[in-house]
């Protein structure tokens, strides 16, 4: 997915990280990451407990919850495996993978295996409608 930059983003002194904390599998994968982030790197957003906090960065809540979605400081929004990348550029342990994901024609392949995934994860948790359950 393009880099774009959502409604009203200004420059930030850390990313914003936006994922579905109503997702068993995506909350403990966050969850390891947050152990990392002692430095405070990113500011993580539950957007399952916090629904209101996509449209305050001009995000719908439905496209928000569907993939991992960073907001970079200096306001582009970026999703899916180029989220995770920037993410783990962040965290200690991780940035050998970011520079690794990060090589050319790396991330043209993982995106396609993410899209999957994501597109899979929603479908099975969340009806056509934005009703979730948490398993």
């Amino acid at each position: 997915m393009a880099e774009a930059k959502p409604v009203g983003a200004a420059r930030r002194d850390r990313p914003v990280l936006f994922y579905d904390g109503g997702c068993s599998l995506c909350r403990r994968e966050i969850a390891h990451y947050r152990r990392l982030d002692r430095a405070g790197q990113v500011e993580w957003v539950d957007l399952y407990a916090e629904p209101d906090q996509a449209q305050r960065y001009g995000l719908s809540w439905h496209t928000a919850m569907q993939r991992i979605h960073l907001l970079e400081t200096d306001g582009r929004l970026v999703t899916g495996a180029r989220a995770f990348a920037a993410l783990w550029r962040r965290l200690p342990g991780y940035r050998w993978l970011a520079r690794l994901v990060s090589l050319p024609g790396v991330l043209l392949l993982l995106e396609p295996a993410y899209a999957a995934f994501s597109r899979r994860r929603w479908s099975r948790r969340c009806t056509g409608d934005g009703l979730c359950n948490t398993k």
